[in-house]
């Protein structure tokens, strides 16, 4: 498969196999070309690809398929920052081929911004990673670009102790308790189930709450594997004492009455937070998250009162041998509930639920 060079209406056009045809209006342009598919040829480099057109190796054309591709796929959280990092990457490369982009190609887009953050930096090179595997995976190319390495520390959440907690959650009963009593169990449980992340939480549908088990069965979360969070027996009560929605239905989700906002639908992603500001604010404290100060504060606390294989037990890890297990598994986790629900607390509202007075509809 030599090729040759033929006289067309409008110049010249080079054809070599039967797939590849490429028109020239100078003669010498057309001879140039031959030659260096001929040199590719026979080194072995040659790729029809890269003269087909739509430019199927364009940088942009794989990033759009990767990312029709992971759309659906992943969550729409998760979704949007490699959307985002993506499209910075198609600023800076457009239709390069992909073979062109390298070591050196992917450390100066990486290093080129100044006001971005190493965590943000490291999340662009993660991606980036994520993507070139998936085209060896699609066997579009045959190895994957060393990526530059972004080292960062993570940051520190700031945390409070118990007192401060409760109170910031009493607060949070105070002011939302007639507008929807789960906000203040949403924001309860994630100070004392601390397997469970926010995100996982307000994704909790009526069908996960098994009260014949007395556990939440969370079937995807962040570790992929099933996780299993035992119930307290003031928390089973709670549930017990209000009107239940669907197996479909969110758990956490609006009632009637609240403006500007569809009965039945799920609490936004930022919804607990909003309130858990709103509590601080009243009460003049500053700088802490819901996440900092619900979980990481009272794993903190739970730090001086339990061994590691305690906490480990309340973080709800389970496996395809968990029927085997479970009964003793959740009697471990029910003892470090009960450290969590009696962890010191001056504040007037308890932890728990129990003997709360709620008017509740749907």
């Amino acid at each position: 498969m030599k090729g040759g060079i033929y006289k067309s209406r409008y110049g010249w056009y080079v054809r070599f196999g039967r797939k590849l045809t490429k028109h020239f209006k100078d003669l010498g342009e057309a001879e140039r070309f031959l030659t260096g598919i001929r040199f590719k040829t026979d080194e072995g480099s040659f790729d029809l690809r890269d003269y087909q057109k739509g430019n199927p190796l364009g940088f942009n054309t794989l990033v759009n398929k990767w990312l029709d591709f992971k759309e659906g796929r992943i969550k729409a959280t998760s979704f949007a920052p490699l959307r985002n990092y993506m499209s910075q990457a198609i600023d800076e490369w457009d239709g390069t081929n992909i073979k062109a982009i390298g070591y050196a190609e992917i450390e100066d887009f990486l290093f080129k911004r100044t006001d971005i953050s190493e965590k943000t930096r490291h999340n662009m090179a993660s991606c980036l990673n994520q993507f070139f595997g998936w085209l060896k995976r699609r066997r579009i190319i045959t190895e994957v670009p060393e990526i530059p390495k972004v080292p960062f520390e993570l940051g520190w959440r700031n945390i409070i102790d118990i007192e401060t907690q409760q109170k910031i959650i009493c607060e949070v009963w105070r002011i939302s308790q007639t507008v929807n009593p789960k906000i203040h169990l949403g924001i309860s449980w994630l100070a004392t189930y601390v397997a469970i992340r926010p995100g996982e939480l307000i994704s909790i549908k009526e069908s996960q709450i098994n009260l014949s088990m007395a556990a939440i069965i969370i079937p995807h979360p962040k570790e992929k594997k099933p996780k299993i969070i035992s119930l307290a027996p003031d928390d089973i009560e709670f549930i017990e004492s209000i009107p239940r929605g669907l197996p479909e239905l969110n758990f956490f989700r609006h009632p009637k009455g609240i403006s500007g906002v569809q009965p039945g639908t799920k609490f936004g992603v930022h919804y607990l937070w909003k309130w858990w500001k709103r509590a601080c604010g009243n009460l003049g404290i500053e700088g802490i998250d819901l996440y900092g100060g619900t979980r990481h504060s009272t794993v903190t606390a739970l730090g001086k009162l339990c061994t590691p294989e305690q906490v480990k037990d309340a973080t709800g890890h389970t496996s395809k041998a968990f029927e085997r297990y479970f009964q003793g598994r959740q009697a471990r986790a029910l003892k470090v509930i009960e450290i969590i629900k009696g962890l010191p607390n001056n504040s007037e509202q308890p932890l728990n639920n129990k003997n709360k007075v709620v008017k509740f509809t749907k």
